[in-house]
């Protein structure tokens, strides 16, 4: 299969007609797989409604089917269709968040296929903040089931170059709308109980929900095994760079020990740090992610980062850690999945 790429600019205008865009929309109306972007990572859309269109994502991703998608909408009026019932406080969400980088998980209506939602009474739905995923699933008027558009187990997508590298030849066509700009996946909410449940964290933290409403938990689970995944991510080894990763809880000198160890075995050693360390280690690559005095750009560089690991072939990868707070509990996260869960500490 030859994978096309359609560029569009972005944002675009709500006013004007783009073939690619109606060229795109028109292939997913015809059941294939087509990548676009959000404002978080970039997507691997399908008809939500359809059991062979999102068979066709698992096979793409090469993702085991008991993991739930996402389904992304364009405009409220489509969860009439979607779920049972929207509770208040999910409401008050969507006013505040939506469009934007938040999934809430409601009592489903089974109207998705029955792929989307891995057997669960529930489906998560999200409406992204981004003008060219918004054009697109407005220009097919479907929901789209979407999980991040790269091979899976491997570090999301941030932008067309990274979702080519990883499925070229394996779907029919990627939206090239430029770069994402959160680089995290979305804070996923389980609002199908009584008491709302964060089971995975984003770039919208538990402080800017707890804004909205009076309680709110977080799931465990969002930092231990989970053998039966809710929501998108819980589930499998994710984000993972090609060489062994570790996240490192210690000091700068500690640090230094294991890249000479390291060395001294005769490893090429990666470290991922942010720009006010950059300087201080004496390793074969060294990978800078922002800055941590600004946690979301962090967040917006960490998947990128974890690519030009592969790209520079090193053998193991020692990263610092991130104050467990706002984005950096969703930073946290994924850097937790993507070693595996392995942390060293001093």
């Amino acid at each position: 299969m030859e994978t096309k790429i359609w560029y569009v600019d972005n944002p675009v205008n709500k006013e004007e007609v783009y073939p690619q865009i109606v060229d795109a929309a028109k292939n997913l109306q015809l059941g294939q797989v087509v990548a676009f972007p959000t404002e978080t990572v970039y997507g691997l859309g399908a008809n939500a409604l359809s059991d062979e269109a999102v068979q066709r994502i698992f096979q793409a991703k090469g993702r085991p089917s008991d993991n739930p998608l996402i389904v992304h909408i364009a405009n409220e009026e489509q969860l009439d269709h979607l779920v049972e019932e929207i509770p208040l406080n999910a409401k008050k969400l969507m006013d505040a968040f939506w469009p934007g980088p938040l999934t809430l998980i409601l009592k489903s209506k089974k109207h998705v296929s029955k792929y989307v939602t891995a057997g669960l009474s529930t489906v998560g739905i999200r409406m992204p903040d981004h003008p060219v995923a918004l054009a697109l699933i407005e220009a097919c008027n479907l929901p789209i089931a979407a999980p991040s558009a790269n091979t899976s187990g491997k570090p999301s997508p941030t932008s067309a170059k990274h979702v080519f590298e990883d499925l070229n030849g394996q779907i029919v066509g990627i939206v090239d709308g430029g770069s994402t700009g959160v680089g995290l996946e979305s804070t996923v909410i389980d609002c199908s109980q009584d008491i709302f449940t964060i089971l995975r964290p984003g770039s919208i933290t538990p402080e800017m929900i707890k804004e909205i409403i009076p309680t709110v938990e977080v799931d465990p689970a969002t930092m231990k095994e989970n053998e039966a995944p809710k929501s998108p991510g819980m589930k499998y080894k994710h984000y993972a760079p090609d060489a062994q990763m570790h996240l490192v809880n210690g000091s700068i000198e500690f640090m230094h020990k294991l890249i000479h160890n390291s060395k001294t075995e005769g490893k090429r050693v990666g470290i991922l740090t942010t720009e006010e360390n950059a300087t201080k280690y004496d390793a074969d690559v060294v990978l800078t992610c922002g800055k941590r005095s600004d946690l979301s750009t962090v967040a917006a560089a960490l998947y990128d980062c974890i690519r030009q690991f592969n790209e520079e072939h090193v053998d193991i990868i020692y990263c610092e850690t991130f104050p467990y707070e706002g984005i950096g509990i969703a930073i946290m996260n994924r850097l937790w999945k993507a070693c595996g869960h392995s942390v060293i500490q001093e």
